[in-house]
């Protein structure tokens, strides 16, 4: 059975009264600062993955030699 409009509107009085409105407000915006900040991550992200597709394929660097890698273990045990 669904909730009816006066149930709904009973809720939100109580809510309003137990946690009042200064703090609803408070907690709703930073619910939307939350929002905005993912949704630019998002954004940020997906730039991201481009700009890393497009480095890759235009300059491939040799990957780094383990032999001196070996060289420096060395140095450090003695």
């Amino acid at each position: 059975m669904a909730p009816g409009i006066w149930q709904i509107l009973i809720v939100v009085v109580l809510v309003a009264l137990l946690f009042g409105a200064g703090r609803i407000s408070g907690l709703m915006g930073e619910v939307a600062k939350g929002i905005t900040s993912f949704r630019k991550g998002l954004k940020e992200g997906a730039e991201g993955e481009e700009d890393e597709a497009e480095s890759s394929s235009i300059s491939e660097d040799p990957p780094a030699a383990p032999a001196e890698a070996s060289r420096e273990d060395e140095k450090t045990r003695q």
